[in-house]
């Protein structure tokens, strides 16, 4: 049942993806809040087919937690379900994003034109000079940016080497970053066919203020992710049981 349930999700999820990319195109050709409403449409889709088809549905926590003014979110990421859950959980975000997804037809059209991040990994410290002058114009509008402290999907469980583009945002632009942990991987696997039922976690953390150095900053970012998404994890075992991945 369990693999029905998430082959009827994932054909609903291609058709409704070709429907808004293709229908809204015209979208492009108007103001950037345009290209927004758009991505929110397409997501609060996405989020309504998994309800109904899989049983996965999420809960947002520490929402009363958020400074005023523009953020950076630093996010754990496990699976493709966040990047599509951002538009409604984090509107008007600016995320860091390799710079190959820009290639990519109709879906790089899109972020251009919602003036993503872009970073190109291959060009070193170049790539990270561009990364923050992008961020501060960003920042300058009052948007959010979401940043992926590991680079990558990480399977739960898992630890990679946190990159030092976070710890440059924070410095640069002297703004709070949000610690974000989550436990989507245990339900949305990468490269998964099969969707778990039950409720994913979207932990947003206790924030760190401006101010403090690389090496202190860095440290307490992972201390404090890296605790909340093993939590989170026990939880995401717990409903689960022995069906889980």
């Amino acid at each position: 049942m369990l693999l029905l349930r998430s082959l009827a999700f994932n054909v609903a999820f291609i058709a409704w993806t070709a429907i808004v990319a293709i229908g809204c195109l015209p979208a492009l050709m108007l103001p950037r809040g345009a290209t927004f409403a758009v991505s929110r449409l397409w997501a609060r889709g996405v989020l309504a087919l998994l309800a109904a088809l899989v049983g996965l549905r999420h809960e947002v926590r520490g929402a009363d937690r958020l400074p005023n003014g523009p953020v950076i979110y630093a996010v754990k990421h496990q699976s493709a379900w966040e990047t599509i859950a951002f538009s409604l959980l984090i509107p008007r975000f600016a995320g860091v994003y390799k710079r190959e997804l820009l290639r990519i037809p109709i879906y790089g059209w899109y972020m251009w034109r919602a003036a993503m991040i872009p970073i190109d990994r291959s060009a070193g410290a170049g790539a990270l000079r561009k990364m923050v002058r992008k961020a501060r114009a960003v920042a300058a509008e009052g948007r959010p940016i979401v940043v992926m402290p590991e680079g990558t999907r990480v399977a739960p469980g898992a630890h990679r080497r946190y990159h030092s583009g976070v710890a440059a945002l924070y410095l640069d632009l002297g703004l709070p970053v949000v610690p974000v942990a989550l436990n989507s991987g245990y339900f949305w696997g990468r490269r998964a066919f099969v969707k778990q039922p039950g409720t994913i976690v979207f932990a947003l953390l206790e924030p760190i203020a401006p101010g403090l150095g690389r090496k202190e900053f860095m440290g307490l970012l992972q201390k404090r992710i890296e605790e909340a998404a093993e939590a989170l994890a026990q939880e995401a075992r717990a409903q689960l049981g022995d069906d889980g991945p």
